[in-house]
Formats: C-alpha cells, structure tokens, sequence
C-alpha cells in the first residue's frame, strides 16, 4: 500500500522538485497539497499549487487549500524568481472556494488516522494553526516531516536562522512543543544535495510533463545560486523531505530536544538543539545528520525515468 502523504508548500523551485517526485512515486498518495506563503505570497502560492497539479496531472488528485492569509517579512524570489516557479508564467486557474489548509490537513488526519505522513517544506504557520485547531491532532497523524533549522551550519536568513523557522518563529515554537516529535531535516543535511547545470542536462526521460516542467524552472534557480552564493548548482533542500520517507534509511538521524529563539535581534529563528548530558527537556524531535547522497540521487534518476 502506498503511504499516504499531505505536503505543506511553499512552491519554490526545489518544492516543485520534490512535489514533482511524490506525485510520480508510486510508493506515495498525496492526499493534500497545502500552499503556504514563504518564498512567494500566501495567494501566489496558492495559484501555484493549482499549476503544479494542472501541469504534473496526477493520475489521482490530491485535496487542495487556500494558503493562510500571512504576510512574512521576507521572501525567496531572489532565488526562486517572480512568481517562485523560475520567473515563468504558468497559466492557472483556482477552480473554486478552497477551505483554509490548516482545516483541510485536520480533516484528512481524521478522514485517516495514523495513516498520514506530513512532509512540511515551508513555514511552519500552517501546521502551528492546524495543532491550534485541533488539539488531538499529533494522536492521529503518523509522521511529520520538517525541512528547516540549521545546527552548526550558518544560517541562510540571517547568522543563526533558517530561512523556514526565521519567517515565523513563534509558529515552528510551538509545533516543536506540539507531540509531533518530527523528523527536522536542516541545512545541515540539505545543503549535501546539489543539483548541478549537468545534472539538468542528464534529466531522463525528456518528453515527460515532468522533466519538461523542471527545465523551465531549475535554470533561474542555478543561475541565482551562482549568483547569490558561488555555488555550481542549485541546493535541492525540500527534496529531502520526500525522500525521507519515500528511501528507508536514507537520511539518518539522532534524538535531541528542539527549540526556537523568538525574539534574539540576532539570533530570532534560531533553532536550538540542546545537546547537554542534561537538557531541557526529554527529546521532541529527531534531527537529521547524515544523507546518503547516492541513494537520493538514485531514487531521483529512478523516478523521474519512469514520470509521465
């Protein structure tokens, strides 16, 4: 049986990515693509899932949502491009009323309890509303999945700060105080995966809505890399969130407990992993240190190859 899945996003281009791998793994059902402001706006990001299901197509759709209405103090178009989806314009059209995503993701936790796996790959606003909303919410869900943090990388949105928790810090506070004991993939682990202009031009499996899909989008993010950080490609972070659970064993990781700094002028979004003989509190979370490389990029090729 394949495991079901919601995915909380923010598509960017590695959230395309990765929403692109999951909506053609067969060992996954994504019951929900939820929006989320964070690299682009709450209702950019919203026309943006409807593109990404319009233009990948899934032989079965997942439940769709309407973004939060917040507004962030930052974005990621530096990186990802007007719009999030590399400065292209994709017609889309929102079909109809959506209901708020944090309801939606509560109500397909119930529709099947224990049975979901949430993989968030933006802010944690979304999944905070949702814990608010229905407290009973961690006994009915199966996993969660964080891509976010950083440990002893620096920051990308500041010296300490990852750019996920930075834009709201108290929401990833409380998810983390939440029962979820999640799985946080951070920079640490993420910026091992490196999508290279090589890479891009060895997609397989060309004519698929896939791979044609991302040659329009990937470049601006390779570009912007170079640009932004002189760097040969570009890091494909969200990715990791779906590979987590698609690859047994591929990303390992060690129990600590988590927290966030809310209000530090230099260290707000920062994500503090305590690691005394004695710290503040029992583990909460399991925090990513390693990567199997290979097995990612393997599974990418596999997927990918056989796309529609």
């Amino acid at each position: 049986m394949p495991r079901k899945v919601v995915i909380v996003a923010d598509p960017g281009i590695d959230t395309t990515f990765a929403v692109a791998l999951a909506l053609n793994d067969p060992s996954l059902e994504v019951v929900g693509l939820l929006p989320t402001a964070g690299n682009v706006s709450a209702e950019q990001a919203t026309a943006n899932v409807h593109t990404l299901i319009d233009v990948f197509d899934p032989p079965k759709w997942p439940k769709l949502g309407a973004a939060l209405p917040v507004r962030y103090d930052a974005d990621g178009t530096a990186l990802h491009g007007p719009g999030g989806l590399g400065g292209v314009t994709f017609p889309s059209a929102t079909r109809h009323t959506l209901h708020p995503a944090d309801k939606v993701l509560c109500e397909l936790a119930h529709e099947h309890p224990r049975q979901i796996t949430v993989i968030n790959l933006g802010p944690l606003t979304t999944l905070a509303t949702a814990l608010d909303r229905d407290p009973v919410l961690p006994a009915v869900l199966d996993q969660t999945v964080i891509i976010g943090g950083c440990w002893r990388e620096p920051g990308n949105a500041g010296p300490a700060a990852e750019f996920h928790i930075h834009l709201d810090p108290d929401a990833a506070k409380r998810v983390f105080a939440g029962e979820l004991n999640p799985l946080l993939i951070p920079l640490d682990a993420t910026r091992k995966l490196i999508f290279s202009p090589r890479d891009l031009l060895d997609l397989p499996n060309p004519d698929s809505r896939a791979c044609q899909f991302l040659r329009q989008i990937v470049p601006f993010g390779i570009r912007a890399s170079s640009n932004l950080y002189g760097i040969e490609g570009f890091h494909l972070k969200d990715v990791l969130g779906v590979v987590a659970v698609a690859v047994a064993g591929c990303v390992s990781s060690e129990p600590h407990f988590v927290d966030v700094e809310t209000k530090g002028e230099l260290t707000r979004g920062m994500t503090v992993i305590d690691t005394r003989a004695n710290p503040t509190g029992p583990p909460n979370a399991r925090v990513a240190t390693g990567v199997a490389v290979a097995d990612v990029r393997a599974y990418i090729e596999r997927i990918l190859k056989a796309a529609h």
